[in-house]
């Protein structure tokens, strides 16, 4: 699109440039024919009667328009003919121009083309009359005679074919010359049938002047079928400019170019200076009004008619004219006297019965030419049609939007961003990235399952809205679907896109009120940055990804990545497919870890812990093949081969004076399963192990969820006489008070506080505090990594009851278990009896 500016062609006063040396070349001819023929004038009535004959032929015509000037063709060739035969050239010259004076102005056209057109004329006929006195002289009406006039007359229509073209060259550039001799084959195909006309005019005259009776009638007849030849190759032509118009209409609507088309086809097809489309603005659309005119490139942001000409027929719902052969409205009139428009046609644009806007052509091109009543029924077929396609262009605009956004929040999706960051990693800027950060909403499960998928929606329209709010105007803000939202622009460094994957996440973290509950939104964010992180929009997009989920399990919760992440996911997939014939083989062992009093230092119990040594990856972390368990259903069978693992050793145990108590953990997953506790029950009796030997751990982020769904599971359990323990207590976000309505026996204190309790104040008050509110509420407390004699005499001095760490023994195989307890055990003479106590072996 442009803005409005000045036409880029050049003014018709440089028609000055070809009307000049016309008129001094007819000039010229005419004085040569002066000396080299006949100077009489030749027979008065005869030169008046060919005069009157001129001047009528001169107003039937054939009108074609190039760029801006009109190109007319007439039948002048006839009476052009009679005078050649008839009258000395000098006189013809003498009437054509007079006759082309007489018509031109009965036209009322411009001085400018006036003079040219006289020009044209002088000099075409002269030119002609030269090569008819160079021929040998006419004598009767036979052959020779046919070929002389033949050859003078077409001499004259190529001259004015010559200048005309160089005229238009001139105004509008050789390529609008181009479109001259491009269209001239049917004006000289015309031009030589009309010579053949006044051929046969002649002789018939030549034979007996009673043939101008039946001349007369030919000449009426030949009238009728001028007009009619003008009205079909009209016609025709709009047809063709029509089915043209369809064409390009339906090619260029699924690639956003429809209006440029559209308006383009249009002012070409109704031979206007300006067409106009106005769609005010509707809904998501804004309000659109773009102009084609003439010998302007691209589209104008403006109208040449004032604004109340479209308002009246949008309001009116009917099409609106103006000009001198149409019979307009006054009040029209009256608003566009004085705004350089001669005709107007406004039709409005109808959708159903809806008007979605209006559409406008303004002044029919050339001085001579205006709209006329026949043009208002083609423009509105037009309209009608652009209607149709206007519409299907929006459906096609609203159907790629509804494609490349998300239908919640609005933002751009998946599809979309990853377009967008494609095209932004494909562009170098020195000195900066383009940082994708990727925000993970925490707890929206719980949320779901809570409230309602109705609740959750909101929850990601409101952090859709802070994030779009908060976000950098040059950022593109997206979902990538369920909880996650991405965000991407270019910073200076992956330094400035963690201070603003920082910032960002302080803002929009807020209480979020949903009748009765108040919810507190937070996130875990992944950065990656290109180039560092990956080339492309799918490896940035991954690596993003594997930032987001490291982030969860990170104070702060924002990971920049690194190439660890990837190796550990890769690794993560590998492996998924030998876990499971791991299982099937035997491949994955059970360790166990024991359990001891702080203050007689007896053994209690042992952890059952699984190990896997990979054939090829070497021994994997338990972090990794159970969360490929979890995610390739094998969780189950995980669980139950350490469960009867432990199930057996603690039936197996030798040592009947000291009873094997086994610790089980248990995924969040597996609460969830409502027949886990009756498979329990099963397997508890087929090894004949009392229930209360058996504990089950499970992670407080598993336990304290914010739901009552694990409740169920978790007294069932109970039920059985099975114990359960809170692992890692003090990395959520409940406290302790939220144990009271939960049926568990024992809280571990994180290894996390216990390690720092010896050098932070601060941990040995959590532990102190844990440890205290845990006993007040009869829970049993189990202190998790301890590592040192200072720790175990702090925990002992807090009345901590049991411990659990590389102090007293790493997971050991069941045969190491019982080496280990045989070694580290001491016999001590009691007045009762003689109780095993194990020695701390530093």
């Amino acid at each position: 699109m442009t803005s409005a500016r000045p036409s880029s062609r050049r003014s018709t006063d440089q028609a000055w440039l070809i009307t000049g040396p016309l008129a001094l070349f007819a000039v010229v001819c005419s004085v040569a024919l002066a000396l080299v023929s006949d100077p009489s004038p030749g027979n008065p009535i005869l030169t008046l009667t060919l005069l009157v004959v001129m001047v009528a032929a001169g107003t039937q015509v054939l009108h074609f328009v190039i760029r801006r000037q009109g190109l007319t063709f007439t039948i002048n060739e006839i009476p052009l003919v009679l005078a050649f035969f008839w009258l000395p050239p000098l006189t013809v010259v003498a009437l054509s121009v007079a006759a082309v004076l007489i018509v031109q102005f009965r036209r009322r056209i411009s001085p400018t083309k006036l003079w040219f057109n006289v020009s044209k004329a002088g000099a075409s006929v002269s030119l002609a009359g030269l090569v008819l006195v160079a021929l040998p002289p006419l004598e009767g009406v036979g052959p020779h005679t046919w070929l002389s006039l033949f050859g003078a007359v077409s001499v004259h229509t190529l001259a004015s074919l010559a200048a005309v073209g160089g005229v238009i060259s001139l105004m509008h550039g050789w390529q609008a010359g181009r479109e001259v001799v491009r269209t001239a084959g049917a004006p000289l195909l015309t031009s030589g049938i009309n010579v053949v006309m006044g051929l046969v005019v002649l002789i018939a005259i030549e034979t007996t002047w009673w043939a101008l009776v039946l001349i007369a009638v030919l000449a009426f007849a030949v009238v009728l079928v001028y007009r009619s030849y003008a009205q079909f190759f009209r016609q025709h032509r709009t047809l063709g400019d029509m089915y043209e118009l369809t064409r390009a209409m339906t090619a260029s609507g699924q690639d956003g170019t429809l209006i440029d088309v559209l308006l383009a086809r249009i002012r070409k097809l109704m031979q206007a200076e300006y067409a106009t489309l106005w769609l005010p603005a509707q809904g998501r659309h804004s309000e659109v009004m773009l102009t084609a005119r003439v010998d302007t490139p691209g589209l104008l942001d403006v109208a040449p008619t004032p604004v109340v000409v479209r308002e009246e027929a949008r309001r009116e719902r009917r099409t609106l004219v103006w000009g001198a052969r149409l019979d307009g409205d006054d009040r029209l009139g009256a608003a566009l006297r004085g705004s350089g428009v001669k005709d107007v046609i406004t039709v409005p644009l109808r959708s159903g019965q809806a008007v979605i806007g209006t559409l406008e052509v303004v002044n029919r091109l050339s001085d001579a030419g205006h709209f006329t009543p026949d043009d208002i029924p083609v423009f509105e077929t037009v309209a009608a049609h652009a209607a149709v396609a206007l519409e299907n262009s929006r459906l096609v605009d609203r159907l790629r939007h509804d494609a490349y956004h998300d239908g919640l929040t609005k933002l751009p999706n998946r599809r979309r961003i990853a377009d967008a960051l494609g095209e932004a990693v494909r562009i170098r800027a020195p000195g900066e990235v383009v940082a994708v950060l990727l925000f993970d909403v925490d707890g929206l499960r719980q949320v779901n399952e809570s409230l309602g998928h109705a609740a959750g929606d909101k929850v990601l329209a409101e952090v859709a809205e802070r994030l779009r709010a908060s976000a950098p105007s040059s950022a593109l803000v997206g979902r990538l679907g369920g909880d996650e939202f991405l965000l991407t622009l270019r910073v200076e460094s992956a330094d400035a896109a963690l201070e603003l994957a920082t910032r960002l996440r302080e803002q929009i973290r807020d209480e979020m009120v949903f009748e009765p509950l108040t919810l507190d939104v937070d996130t875990a964010v992944g950065v990656a940055v290109h180039p560092d992180h990956g080339s492309d929009a799918a490896t940035l997009l991954q690596r993003v990804e594997l930032a987001a989920t490291a982030a969860k399990s990170m104070p702060g919760s924002i990971q920049l990545f690194h190439p660890a992440l990837e190796s550990r996911s890769l690794r993560r997939l590998g492996i998924a497919g030998d876990l499971r014939q791991a299982l099937e083989e035997g491949g994955v062992e059970v360790y166990f870890q024991p359990k001891v009093t702080l203050r007689d230092r007896r053994l209690v119990g042992v952890e059952c812990l699984a190990r896997w040594e990979h054939p090829a990856h070497g021994s994997v972390t338990p972090e990794d093949f159970v969360a490929v368990a979890e995610h390739t259903g094998q969780l189950g069978r995980l669980t139950e081969l350490v469960l009867r693992e432990g199930l057996r050793r603690s039936r197996d145990w030798t040592h009947a004076e000291q009873p094997l108590s086994v610790a089980v953990n248990l995924s969040a997953r597996t609460l969830t399963d409502r027949h886990f506790p009756d498979q329990v029950r099963e397997l508890l009796d087929e090894y004949g192990v009392p229930p209360q030997r058996l504990t089950f751990e499970i992670r407080e982020t598993g336990v304290l969820d914010g739901t009552d769904r694990p409740i169920p599971t978790l007294r069932r359990l109970r039920d059985l006489g099975v114990r359960l323990s809170v692992d890692d207590f003090g990395t959520g976000s409940f406290s302790l008070a939220y144990l009271r309505r939960l049926p568990v026996h024992e809280v571990k204190v994180d290894r996390s506080f216990v390690q720092g309790m010896a050098t932070d104040p601060g941990d040995l008050a959590i532990v102190n505090a844990v440890v205290t509110l845990s006993q007040q509420f009869g829970l049993a407390v189990v202190a998790e990594g301890v590592e040192s004699e200072l720790t175990l005499e702090l925990l002992q001095d807090i009345g901590c009851d049991i411990g659990q760490g590389f102090l007293f023994s790493r997971p050991l195989p069941y045969e190491r278990l019982e080496a280990w307890f045989g070694a580290q055990a001491e016999v001590e003479s009691l007045p009762t009896a003689d109780v095993r106590r194990l020695r701390v072996v530093p």
